[in-house]
């Protein structure tokens, strides 16, 4: 079998089922999970089929399904959950909002210093929990700026993986690399040492993400989101505010005919005991006991509701959140908004709101009513429904599932969406920080700190048990494990060596400034096919000994190897961010491939020229 099967053959038939996965995944004619599980299944059949065992070396399916028991799989999954939790619970609402606000006044410079502070954080921080944290503030400025988050989110991922080139600790990749080439050689990579080359590679991406890159990027936007933003935009809905003792509105009155306390708010009728107060209101403020009659859309109320809840609290009172469904005791943590039209023949028609009984029945409130027919005013409870009214309900989220099942309504599946539980903001704000905190002081490895958060998450009510599994991506999941998986195969059966050794063949032939371009750019392809740390770990010894053949301090190649083993824009399974930014980008595989190959080679032209002048090779 030996003879049969050797080691040169199990080699490149790993190269050849490695090189058309790469095909597959760029062609995007089939899904990334079926392509996944087809690499795995290939690679399995093979090594079962024809095994393969070198002294200690055995390539068999505990080794190649190992990538799913991955501390990095376990990292990323943990960290998606937390996202999900700060997001659901609204403890990013505040730096959102802030941002939000500068991005209105000076959208250029606020872009530019969010994207100068993930660089900044991101050479001290690991790159992941920062990505972690700037998706959502990220997706929430595309959404207000009207530009598709795909444009977005990708420069987030390469920022970050900028930043991690800067320093020693930037990124995983710089910590094992440097480690490795203190245990072969004795020898310390300092701290500052990567800083100024990694500084002039990052801003040489940042023009091109600028300039190239943008017009490279996808303009593409989810069609579901975009049709589910037009419809709850368009409407117009009637609302009541009810001023009670210490409201917050109290005293308040109009500026310019406009109350600023209700942004994109339009206040038809005060109703004060006896007396209805209409527009204009001049020399008008607010008192105990008004019912405020309003008209606004549904993200106008929406934002009020994150931003201003004590507003509505006659409406929140009402609203009380439940137990989880399937028998759980949690908690469900969420709010929920969604609409519903009133059906024909239904038995709310010609009946007011108050003789309904809506509450007592569904455990909801009707928060708003839409009727496009005419304009109202007069207090909600004494509106009687009519067949196509929309319906604005808020309510527990088990509460909000259960109306699909009544017949005087229509509820409309698309209009559901969760509302975060301001309770819940500072535990969640509190969890992710302890996580961040732990890794930087050492205290815990990241996947242990991000599966520790998670779990959390989950136990402190800021998620239940369901939102934390629709964070968790199958597609990530899959496409780490196969990539693992092809990573295992390449390094055991001896490709990577043969890659490696070729490398100082041609390093010992043609000189340094050739053999310094080479190894930048086989590490940089090979870390978009490996993992960065894998890439990293692999040719650190190969660089000390080419560096020794060439005559050349080791510490050159050794930063060569670190520069470029961070070079992972090609493929989203090439780095940890990418696979973050994957879904709410709405990328597609190609997409990474086209916006960053060219960065790739971009970034080895530049550390080609630049580097034999940097290290005094020249």
């Amino acid at each position: 079998m030996e003879a049969l099967f050797g080691p040169s053959f199990h080699m490149w038939t790993t190269l050849i089922i490695i090189g058309v996965a790469v095909v597959l995944y760029s062609l995007d004619r089939y899904s990334l999970e079926l392509v996944s599980a087809g690499v795995l299944v290939c690679l399995l059949v093979f090594f079962l089929l024809a095994p393969f065992e070198r002294g200690d070396t055995i390539v068999d399916s505990t080794a190649l399904l190992s990538g799913f028991a991955s501390p990095a799989l376990f990292s990323i999954i943990g960290l998606l959950i937390i996202g999900q939790g700060m997001f659901q619970s609204g403890a990013l609402e505040w730096p959102t909002n802030f941002l939000l606000k500068a991005f209105d006044k000076r959208p250029r410079a606020a872009i530019v210093m969010v994207f100068s502070f993930i660089v900044v954080v991101s050479a001290v921080l690991n790159n992941t929990p920062v990505v972690v944290m700037f998706i959502p503030i990220m997706t929430a400025i595309a959404h207000q700026s009207k530009i598709p988050v795909a444009r977005f989110l990708m420069p987030l991922s390469f920022l970050s993986i900028f930043g991690g080139m800067t320093t020693r600790i930037g990124s995983s990749t710089n910590i094992l690399a440097a480690e490795t080439y203190t245990a072969t050689t004795g020898g310390e990579i300092g701290f500052f040492e990567p800083t100024q080359m990694g500084l002039m590679l990052a801003a040489i991406g940042a023009v091109y993400m600028l300039t190239i890159g943008r017009w490279l990027m996808p303009m593409r936007e989810s069609d579901t989101a975009g049709q589910t933003a037009a419809k709850r935009d368009g409407k117009h809905f009637i609302a009541q505010i009810e001023i009670s003792r210490g409201h917050p509105l109290i005293g308040k009155g109009p500026v310019a005919g406009l109350f600023v306390d209700l942004p994109n708010i339009t206040v038809r009728m005060v109703q004060r005991r006896e007396q209805a107060i209409v527009p204009p209101f001049d020399d008008f403020t607010f008192r105990a006991g008004d019912i405020v009659i309003i008209a606004a859309t549904r993200t106008a109320l929406t934002k009020l509701l994150k931003s201003n809840p004590e507003i509505l609290d006659g409406l929140m009172a009402e609203t009380e959140i439940g137990d989880d469904d399937e028998g759980s005791t949690q908690r469900s943590a969420q709010l929920n908004l969604g609409e519903a039209i009133v059906a024909p023949g239904s038995r709310m028609i010609g009946r007011s709101i108050a003789q309904v009984g809506f509450h007592t029945q569904t455990g909801c409130t009707i928060f708003g009513i839409e009727r496009r027919s005419r304009m109202i005013r007069t207090r909600m409870n004494s509106i009687r429904l009519e067949a196509g009214d929309v319906l604005l309900v808020l309510g527990d989220i088990n509460d909000i599932r259960n109306l699909r099942s009544d017949r005087d309504i229509l509820m409309l599946e698309w209009s559901m969406q969760g509302l975060p539980d301001q309770r819940n903001a500072r535990i969640a704000l509190a969890i992710f920080l302890s996580v961040v905190a732990a890794t930087i002081a050492k205290l815990a490895t990241i996947e242990v700190a991000a599966i520790t958060g998670a779990t959390a998450m989950v136990a402190s009510g800021c998620l239940n048990v369901r939102q934390a599994a629709r964070a968790i991506d199958r597609r990530i999941y899959l496409l780490i494990g196969a990539a693992l998986a092809m990573g295992v195969a390449l390094q055991q059966t001896g490709g990577a060596a043969l890659i490696g050794d070729a490398l100082a063949v041609t390093a010992g032939a043609h000189g340094p400034v050739v053999g310094i371009s080479a190894l930048f750019i086989i590490c940089a392809a090979l870390t978009n096919v490996l993992s960065n740390n894998a890439t990293a770990v692999l040719f650190t010894p190969i660089a000390v000994n080419a560096a020794q053949a060439m005559g050349i301090p080791e510490h050159v190649l050794v930063l060569t190897v670190i520069f470029g083993s961070n070079c992972s824009f090609a493929t989203p399974v090439a780095y940890q961010t990418n696979l973050l930014v994957m879904t709410p980008g709405h990328y597609k595989y190609s997409d990474f491939l086209r916006v960053g190959g060219p960065l790739i080679i971009i970034l080895w032209i530049a550390y080609t020229i630049v580097a034999p002048f940097y290290f005094g090779l020249i």
